[in-house]
């Protein structure tokens, strides 16, 4: 790559971080361009497409800041706190980071590093979850795809919200930890959790793909 190219693949990398913190992934590439002071055309000379702009940009913090949430998670001595701690922990990051809530719902399933982060958070998850089930502390039938749907409708909550009640998501969060308590559970649900298929789905159209 050229000289002056990299200086212009740099300036966009830095106007994307900027613009996808403050508005999310969605954000328009022209306005990206324009805040980096290149074309539109450089743009997609450099990067080609949204996801691989997202790829270059996003990840590495996104893994990072998900990552630390859970090892913090994991390291509570007492496994239902550790899970409130991530639970609340992730909410926040999408309350307060527009590009989190984004990479944590999966709304660029083509962006293959984000995907990835996605999964591996998921992973993540299912350890904490597992943990605090073992230690009867939560639900035995609450799974890693009931948090990743929390996860989706808590991104879309946040955003909504974010001008006239930017803590409503904290009332919803203590609904679910309360309501996921061993000692308060009714018995086995009447309706069974998605699949890993039906996730698919929903993540798909939460992404605005068919």
């Amino acid at each position: 790559m050229r000289a002056d190219a990299q200086r212009n693949a740099e300036k966009l990398r830095a106007a994307a971080a900027e613009l996808f913190q403050e508005r999310g992934l969605k954000v328009p590439l022209k306005e990206i361009a324009r805040r980096a002071g290149v074309s539109h055309g450089t743009l997609y000379n450099l990067f080609g497409t949204r996801e691989a702009l997202i790829d270059e940009v996003v990840t590495g913090l996104a893994a990072d800041r998900l990552a630390e949430t859970a090892e913090r998670a994991l390291s509570f001595e007492e496994a239902r706190e550790g899970f409130a701690y991530y639970v609340e922990k992730v909410c926040e990051l999408q309350a307060t980071d527009p590009a989190v809530a984004d990479v944590v719902s999966g709304r660029y399933p083509a962006a293959e590093c984000l995907m990835a982060i996605c999964a591996q958070a998921q992973d993540a998850a299912t350890r904490i979850i597992e943990r605090a089930q073992a230690a009867d502390a939560i639900r035995p039938d609450f799974t890693g795809e009931d948090l990743l749907l929390f996860f989706c409708t808590n991104a879309l909550l946040a955003r909504a919200v974010a001008d006239t009640a930017p803590d409503a998501w904290r009332r919803q969060v203590a609904f679910l930890l309360d309501g996921l308590s061993t000692e308060t559970a009714q018995g086995p649900l009447a309706v069974a959790p998605l699949t890993s298929q039906q996730m698919y789905v929903v993540m798909g159209r939460l992404a605005g793909t068919p």
